[in-house]
């Protein structure tokens, strides 16, 4: 998994709410999600032709074709579990959303594929997006390292993650990844423990 530490680029400002896992990645769609970027919001920026752009969706328009940040509303990525709502954000190079909230298993889906979730108060997400929508320069640097978003004005807005989410995207761990950053910790435990519970680890409890 690629790692996240520091993303500059384009801006794109979505402040829609309940913008579904489905609208991003459609069904049907889902085979070339991994390595094609025609499928975000393939239904919405296309014709039905699939080739065809709509000018007046937002990701058509010369100023964010190539986006790399989302401003959204609450409750992004709801709807279905499908994962490759993330893989059709990474695929286009949106790799990070700004949103009040975020559907739950987008959220975790998020941590698996290197994308950075970013949950800000409402009243801070609609003023970001209508800054990008206003500024000359769309760009944003987010940085996972500071937790720091620097916004088109030069403004500084801080956001906080847990601190295990931050370090499995800052080393590009997924769930096998951040078991093994941690055996060490793992095989200290079961030392200790095996001198607290020796019985545990005899007969059909025994791992070794």
């Amino acid at each position: 998994m690629d790692k996240f530490t520091v993303l500059s680029g384009t801006a794109v400002p979505m402040f829609r709410q309940d913008i579904d896992t489905g609208a991003m990645s459609p069904t049907g769609k889902n085979a070339a999600a991994k390595t094609d970027p025609k499928v975000l919001f393939c239904e919405e920026r296309f014709e039905d032709d699939g080739k065809t752009e709509k000018p007046d969706f937002i990701l058509n328009q010369p100023r964010y074709r190539q986006s790399r940040i989302i401003v959204a509303g609450k409750n992004f990525g709801c709807g279905s579990s499908r994962e490759s709502a993330v893989w059709a954000l990474n695929s286009f190079g949106i790799r990070c959303a700004i949103a009040p909230s975020f559907g739950p298993i987008f959220w975790e889906n998020c941590f698996q594929n290197g994308f950075l979730p970013v949950q800000l108060p409402e009243e801070k997400v609609e003023a970001i997006a209508r800054l990008v929508e206003t500024a000359p320069d769309p760009r944003m640097t987010v940085d996972l390292e500071t937790c720091q978003i620097t916004l088109p004005d030069g403004t500084i807005q801080p956001f906080t993650l847990i601190a295990e989410r931050r370090t499995a995207l800052l080393e590009g761990l997924d769930e096998l990844g951040e078991l093994m950053h941690c055996a060490a910790d793992c095989d200290a435990f079961e030392a200790e423990d095996r001198k607290i519970r020796p019985w545990f680890y005899n007969g059909r409890f025994a791992t070794a």
